[in-house]
Order: structure tokens, then sequence, then C-alpha cells
């Protein structure tokens, strides 16, 4: 029997669609998962045809249930040597990985969207603070075990939760390791929507439908302003601006 991908990657339309593929592990992320989401984010980021990328989980039993540590510990506390070519990948570029396949690391000035159509717990909640627009299922859940577990979320969460909801409730999050539903979740602002199981993919191919029928250019400049002002003073943060309107009038002017 020939094994499935450990991640789905497929381009339609100006779309992107990125399923990760593990729901008998409820989608825990394995070192193949976390390279080739790594391969997937740069291809996003290069492929001038995509305006847009939708993130998933197959199955219903959640969107990502963070690192597989069955199979990553013995691996990055060196217990045992990689045996196939996505564990030496990893191996070979431990935090680039960690850090890319968790939106982390090299910004992508294309929207993401996340389909949430299930739990998003440690990693898979860091990952969907990379993401910009947010469709959870009512039956999704979100929390960040690490804590409780001896060890921190620095898959970006330390950062980027704060900056995101209020921080007495990033702490909240972190520090207890609680898990939220989905309406506790739309109500701290961690995501946009919540919606039935069955309409979380339709409901994201929608939004990025629409996102795909406007102005790549305009779209991809909106995203660099909004996150690279994140954190800077007014009027540094106004320069950025400033300095994404004339790129982006600049490249109109080419194309005429």
């Amino acid at each position: 029997m020939i094994k499935e991908p450990d991640l789905i990657y497929t381009k339609e339309n100006h779309i992107a669609y990125l399923t990760m593929n593990r729901p008998e592990r409820r989608n825990a992320m394995s070192p193949e998962m976390m390279v080739t989401l790594t391969d997937a984010f740069n291809d996003i980021r290069k492929d001038a045809d995509i305006h847009v990328a939708v993130i998933t989980g197959a199955g219903d039993a959640g969107f990502c249930s963070g690192g597989d540590t069955k199979l990553l510990m013995p691996l990055v506390n060196r217990q045992r040597l990689p045996d196939n070519e996505w564990e030496e990948r990893l191996m070979a570029e431990e935090q680039y990985y960690a850090q890319s396949s968790l939106l982390n690391a090299e910004p992508i000035y294309k929207p993401i969207i996340a389909a949430v159509n299930g739990p998003a717990v440690g990693g898979g909640c860091e990952l969907i603070q990379g993401t910009d627009i947010r469709i959870s299922s009512t039956t999704a859940t979100y929390g960040l075990r690490e804590v409780p577990n001896g060890i921190i979320p620095a898959g970006g969460s330390l950062v980027r939760l704060q900056r995101q909801i209020p921080y007495c409730r990033a702490a909240e999050l972190i520090f207890l390791g609680e898990l939220i539903s989905a309406e506790t979740a739309l109500s701290y602002g961690l995501i946009n929507e919540v919606v039935e199981p069955d309409q979380v993919m339709p409901r994201a191919v929608e939004v990025a439908q629409r996102i795909a029928s406007l102005s790549p250019m305009a779209m991809q400049k909106a995203k660099e302003a909004l996150r690279l002002t994140q954190g800077l003073p007014v009027d540094e943060a106004t320069q950025v601006e400033q300095r994404c309107w004339e790129e982006l009038m600049e490249q109109l002017r080419v194309q005429q």
C-alpha cells in the first residue's frame, strides 16, 4: 500500500491549498510534514500565480495537535539517528524547519486563511497565529499545553499571541495551558468567525476566492504594511506605510 503524503499541496485558480494529512494522529506534525510545509510556504511566497492560501487539517479529529512527540523527541534529543530523507533534512536545519513550518520565519506577504476544522493545540495553535484570517468549526478548541508540560511555546506564541489578543488573555492561555472553545476564542479575537463543521472549508474557500479576485499587488502590500508596522512607534510605522504605498504606485506605473 502506497503511503499518502503527510501534506497534500495543490493549487487552483490562484489559490494554494494545504491539507495536513495525518488524521490518525490528529494531524500532528511529523518530520515529513514540517519539511513539506516549509517547502509549500516557500513555493507560495515565490509563485506569482498564487494570490492566497488556505490551510486545514484532514478528517474531523483535529486541525493540528502540534508536534508528534513520539517521532520528534528521540530525534531532537539525539536518541536516534535520522532514517529517511525528511528526518535528515529536518535535523540538518532543525530550527529553520521548526520555525518555518509554523509561519514564524520568513514573511509571506500573501493572505493565508486557516480553516480550523478541529482542535488546534500546541504547535497547531501557534500555526494559526501566523495566518491572517481564521475560520473555525464549532468543534474546534484552542490551547497551548507547553508550560504545564515543563517547556514553553517557542514557535511564536510568546511574541505573537500578546500582539493578537489582550495580554492578560495571552498570559492565561500560556501559563495555565487550558483549552478554550471556539466561541471563547472568538470573544478573545483569536479567530474571525465560527461556523458549523461542514461549512468550514466552503466558507474558507469563499473568502479565498474573493481575495483571489482582487489586486494581488495591493493585497500583498497591504499585508506587508500590516505585518511590518506591528509594535512600531506611530512615526516609524507611518514611514513603512508610505514606503509600501510608493512601491505599489511604482509597480502600477510599470504595468501601464
